[in-house]
C-alpha cells in the first residue's frame, strides 16, 4: 500500500539539495535570473510588483547573495566604506543616520569603522575594509596620515571628506568651515561686550583646532587676543571634564567674562560647575558651545551654541559618493551645508 508523500516545495528541496542559489530565487519568484539579480542588487531598476516577487522568493529561501562572486562579475562590490572618529558621540551618529538612509534605497551594504581618533587606528581600519574591494570611501576630517593617503591615492577608490570644505582641486567634500563657525560665536561675543573670552578645548582633533583658528582670528580683529586665554585638553571629551576644566580656568584666568567651549558637552559641565559655585549665567560669566545637541535647548539656562548640519552632511556625501561611482555629472563637488548660531540664555 502506497503512501502519499508530503510534496516537497521550492524551498524545501533547494535547502535538501544544498546552498541556495539565485537561479532558485528566479524559478520560486518566476523571473529570469538576470531580473533577480537585478532585483536584489539594484532594486530602484525593478518594478514594485517583481520587486516583492524576487523578495518573497529571497526570504522564502533564505538566500545569501554571493557578494564576493557578484563583485568579480560586475567589477562593483556593492560596499562603501564609513570611518568615523567616535560611534559614542552623537554628532557621529548623526552623520551615519543620514549616510544609511541616503545608501539603503540602492542596496549598498555599509562597513563602518570607529578610528576613536586614532591615526594608527584608521590606517588599521583602512587596509583591512579595502580587502573588501568597497565602491567608495567617506571619511571624516581632511588631515590624514601618509600611509592613509597613499592607500586612497593608489586604490583611486572615490573618497568624499565629510564635516569639513577641503580646498584640493578635484577633492570632493560636504560640510562647513569650522574656521568660520568658531570665528561667528566669537564675534557673537566680542558683540556683546565681552571682553575676556576664553576657549575651553577637548580631544583636539582637526575640527576643534580649526574652531580655535577662527576663535583666536576674531579675537585678534578686536585687539583681545590673548593665548593666556586658551586652555587645550586632549583627553577625550566629556561633562565631567567641562566642568573640571572651568575649575582651571577660573583659577588661572582672572576677570574672565565669557566661554567658547569647542562643543556642548563641555559647555554643559561649564554651567553645572557654575551652578554649583553660585557663578550667575550668563550675568557673570557668558557660555557658549558648538554642535547644537538636543540638550542644549533644554538646560537652564539653554546653551547658546552653533547649529551644524550633521545628518544632512552624512546623506548628501552619500549622495555625492553615489553619483560618482555611477559616473553621473557632479554639479559640486565641495558642497557648503554652512551652519547656524543658535543664540539662547547662557549668553
Amino acid at each position: 500500500m502506497s503512501k502519499n508523500l508530503p510534496t516537497k516545495n521550492p524551498a524545501t528541496k533547494s535547502r535538501a539539495l544544498g546552498k541556495v542559489t539565485l537561479s532558485d530565487v528566479a524559478a520560486l519568484a518566476g523571473v529570469a535570473p538576470m531580473t533577480a539579480s537585478r532585483a536584489i542588487n539594484q532594486p530602484e531598476l525593478v518594478s514594485s510588483v517583481l520587486r516583492e516577487r524576487v523578495e518573497k522568493a529571497v526570504q522564502d529561501l533564505g538566500y545569501v547573495p554571493n557578494r564576493a562572486a557578484r563583485a568579480l562579475a560586475s567589477a562593483q562590490s556593492r560596499v562603501i566604506v564609513v570611518l568615523v572618529p567616535s560611534l559614542a558621540n552623537a554628532v557621529f551618529t548623526a552623520v551615519l543616520a543620514g549616510v544609511q538612509d541616503a545608501l539603503d534605497p540602492c542596496n549598498y551594504q555599509i562597513l563602518i569603522g570607529n578610528t576613536r581618533y586614532s591615526d594608527a587606528e584608521e590606517e588599521k581600519l583602512l587596509a583591512t575594509y579595502m580587502q573588501s574591494n568597497p565602491d567608495g570611501i567617506l571619511l571624516c576630517g581632511l588631515t590624514h596620515s601618509p600611509r592613509v593617503q597613499q592607500m586612497l591615492a593608489t586604490s583611486r577608490v572615490p573618497v568624499v571628506s565629510m564635516m569639513d570644505l577641503s580646498s584640493e582641486p578635484g577633492a570632493m567634500s560636504v560640510g562647513f568651515s569650522q574656521e568660520d563657525a568658531g570665528y561667528t560665536i566669537t564675534r557673537y561675543l566680542i558683540d556683546k561686550g565681552r571682553k575676556r573670552i576664553g576657549y575651553m578645548a577637548a580631544q583636539l582633533d582637526e575640527r576643534t583646532l580649526k574652531r580655535g583658528d577662527g576663535y583666536r582670528k576674531a579675537m585678534e580683529e578686536a585687539g583681545l587676543a590673548d593665548p593666556m586665554l586658551e586652555l587645550m585638553c586632549p583627553d577625550p571629551s566629556t561633562i565631567a571634564l567641562g566642568a573640571e576644566l572651568l575649575g582651571r580656568m577660573l583659577a588661572n584666568m582672572p576677570g574672565l567674562d565669557a566661554i567658547f567651549c569647542c562643543n556642548d558637552d563641555l559647555a554643559h559641565g561649564a554651567i553645572f560647575q557654575c551652578q554649583r559655585r553660585g557663578i550667575k549665567v550668563p550675568e557673570q560669566l557668558a557660555i557658549c558651545g558648538f554642535n547644537d545637541l538636543p540638550a542644549s535647548a533644554w538646560m537652564k539656562p539653554s546653551v547658546t551654541t552653533v547649529g551644524t548640519p550633521r545628518y544632512q552632511t552624512g546623506f548628501e556625501a552619500a549622495n555625492l559618493l553615489l553619483a560618482t561611482i555611477r559616473g553621473n555629472d557632479v554639479p559640486a563637488r565641495r558642497i557648503d551645508l554652512g551652519f547656524t548660531l543658535m543664540a539662547r540664555e547662557s549668553a
